[in-house]
């Protein structure tokens, strides 16, 4: 039985387990800026793009949809937007408002193309916004309005016999509960394509998983490269993964055992409850923040060798099942396993505890990444730039 956890109400939909004040930059020419704001104040999250202007076709989408996906997410509670283009300030700021946010939206061109006016009004209008926050409480929530994103990073042979295993007896518990959980990294479908099959809810789920598999394996070939030494890279080949095949078998594992309902595209919304796959790219900065952009509450991460990467808007839970990295990263993981990779404990008592951090974490207990400032956000792109 997945217990309820303490969270923030939302206007529009799902609940945040956090109430961070987002100052969020639009285009490249304001992010540093952004995160002089950050620096300057308690209690604000800055984030920014280093692009803005030339993208082309589904880059553009994708970039647009995922600073309008970081604006609404459930975690923030506010949001002050800069940027030097006013339309994309003001379409931003719009979206987060028609989702129940606190707003300020500034453009550069409103503060006559000085910078540091721009500086100034959003400091004012950031602690504006975060001293009314501060008054909000948490409240009550099921675990079935929890979102959880699934991710590996450095791995190695503990990750695929225990760590990622266990992270999918806990989304086998949250969707038996109505929850919700995605997992990406699609180039990590390759040589599990038919495991991965035998899961999907329908023929034609099953189709779209194969189909985005053989997309990235052609990408790979039209581009000259060996997934060998490429993924798995050679620090999961030193780690003890000697292929692609065995790096996804034990990738996939996280998925739990549930049927796959679907698959979304990059920084997309599950639709539904249940397990989704969305099709994303395999490196952890990218991969979260495709969870990120899609609403996801928070992350599940599992690692062989260590990996202090976390999302800045959800909080991402680190676990390994390595005993050496337990031991060596002791401020990096926040849940150890190698109890059950040395065979002193059963993968159902590591679930159960895994379930109690969880559902802490959700309510405010601070992950090592959170404590660390170790979070960021990184928007894929797809192409070309004019």
């Amino acid at each position: 039985m997945m217990h309820p956890f303490r969270g923030y109400r939302r206007a529009s939909g799902r609940p945040g387990v956090r109430n961070l004040t987002l100052v969020l930059s639009v285009t490249g020419l304001t992010t540093p800026a952004a995160r002089r704001i950050g620096a300057t104040l308690r209690h604000v999250t800055a984030l920014g793009t280093s692009f803005g202007s030339g993208m082309l076709g589904r880059d553009r989408e994708v970039h647009r949809a995922a600073l309008v996906g970081m604006a609404r997410h459930p975690n923030v509670g506010g949001v002050v937007v800069i940027g030097a283009d006013p339309p994309v300030v003001e379409a931003v700021g719009a979206a987060a408002e028609a989702a129940g946010k606190e707003v300020a939206a500034i453009s550069l061109d409103d503060c006559g193309h000085d910078v540091l006016t721009l500086q100034d009004r959003a400091i004012r209008a950031a602690a504006d916004i975060v001293h009314r926050l501060s008054r909000q409480q948490r409240e009550e929530f099921p675990a079935s309005d929890l979102l959880l994103g699934l991710e590996c990073g450095r791995s190695d042979p503990s990750s695929g016999l225990v760590a990622n295993p266990l992270v999918g007896a806990l989304v086998d518990r949250l969707v038996d509960a109505g929850g919700t959980a995605v997992f990406g990294e699609t180039t990590e479908w390759i040589g599990a394509e038919v495991p991965l099959e035998a899961k999907a809810a329908d023929p034609n789920v099953a189709a779209e998983l194969r189909a985005a598999a053989a997309r990235r394996e052609a990408m790979a070939v039209a581009g000259g490269i060996d997934l060998t030494w490429n993924n798995p890279s050679t620090t999961n080949i030193r780690a003890g993964l000697s292929s692609i095949e065995e790096k996804s078998l034990g990738a996939i594992a996280k998925a739990g055992s549930r049927p796959i309902q679907g698959v979304v595209p990059y920084g997309e919304a599950p639709p539904g409850p249940g397990v989704w796959a969305m099709d994303a790219p395999a490196y952890a900065p990218e991969s979260l923040t495709g969870f990120t952009c899609a609403g996801c509450s928070m992350a599940l991460f599992t690692t062989g060798v260590g990996n202090s990467y976390v999302s800045a808007l959800m909080p991402t839970i680190k676990l390994t099942a390595n005993p050496a990295t337990a031991g060596r990263v002791t401020q990096q993981i926040d849940l150890d396993a190698s109890a059950v990779f040395a065979g002193r404990e059963t993968l159902e008592a590591a679930t159960e505890r895994l379930g109690a951090h969880l559902l802490e974490v959700a309510s405010g207990a601070l992950t090592w990444g959170e404590i660390l400032g170790e979070g960021d956000e990184v928007i894929s792109r797809m192409g070309a730039v004019l």
